[in-house]
């Protein structure tokens, strides 16, 4: 695995160390939102990965990475991402939707009126282009195709952020942001910002207590890794053994709270399944 000094900020545990720092959370938080929706920000509340459960135990519920709540203003969704393989992007529209569908759900009260529902702003920052036009910035709101100029504001926006991009002109904060992100070395602190940022990022990389979370995060998943093993032995034959390692990996992911992404990373590097396969077996055995 990778060390916690080698990371950057579209690595998961950087990121919701950062965001939920006693000292810097609140500021790079501000700093990141700033860069990207060029505006200000009053109140906020963020909670790291957020987890909003299906109805029932058959329904499918979301991991949010950084959930923001402006208090009366917008509810924003940060969700750095390197999953780029083939079935993964081409399931981020979908992806983006069912995030808006879940927020909006757990957001209006019953009985409440549709016109209190909160504007939903969910942002992907992936290290791959998820529309192949390599734009820096993709704003996607509804609109109405017959008349594309007809106001219609339903309160939903979605920003997709490729780090890489180089067609489009954003400010130049938010391009320097995107590829610090990528990358998250001094070199590439190239504002005044950035600089002051970059401190915040090295300070919790040297944190103690973000280290020790770190090395318990690591025990945890060599953990599951070697009881997925011990299990899949005891099934006592060699497709009992790929299934009984499937299903504890599974299982003991489960119990540590892992993401379906993290799972699935997992079954890949220990099973030998693919991606699809992989997928499918997360849906059987969860």
């Amino acid at each position: 695995m990778k060390k916690l000094e080698d990371m950057n900020l579209v690595d998961d545990f950087l990121m919701t160390s950062l965001i939920c720092h006693q000292e810097y959370g609140d500021r790079s938080v501000r700093y990141m939102l700033e860069c990207i929706l060029n505006r200000r920000f009053g109140k906020l509340t963020v909670v790291p990965q957020r987890v909003m459960c299906g109805a029932d135990p058959e329904k499918h519920g979301i991991r949010m990475d950084v959930y923001i709540d402006e208090n009366d203003g917008e509810i924003i969704d940060i969700e750095p991402d390197q999953n780029d393989g083939k079935a993964d992007v081409k399931a981020v529209p979908r992806r983006n939707r069912f995030y808006h569908a879940k927020i909006d759900s757990a957001n209006l009260a019953a009985g409440d009126d549709y016109s209190n529902l909160r504007n939903v702003v969910v942002i992907f920052i992936t290290t791959y282009d998820p529309f192949g036009l390599d734009r820096m910035v993709y704003t996607v709101k509804n609109k109405c195709i017959e008349e594309s100029d007809m106001p219609y504001d339903d309160g939903a926006v979605s920003l997709f952020l490729y780090t890489k991009g180089k067609k489009g002109n954003p400010p130049e904060e938010l391009q320097s942001l995107l590829h610090y992100m990528e990358n998250s070395i001094e070199e590439n602190a190239g504002t005044d910002s950035l600089k002051v940022f970059h401190h915040m990022v090295t300070a919790v990389k040297n944190d103690g207590e973000v280290g020790l979370a770190y090395m318990k995060s690591v025990e945890i998943e060599k953990r599951i890794r070697e009881e997925g093993r011990e299990e899949g032995r005891e099934e006592g034959h060699r497709d009992g053994v790929r299934i009984g390692r499937i299903q504890e990996i599974v299982r003991l992911s489960r119990r540590f709270n892992k993401s379906d992404e993290e799972i699935i990373q997992i079954l890949l590097e220990e099973t030998g399944l693919g991606e699809e396969q992989a997928r499918d077996a997360l849906k059987k055995y969860s």
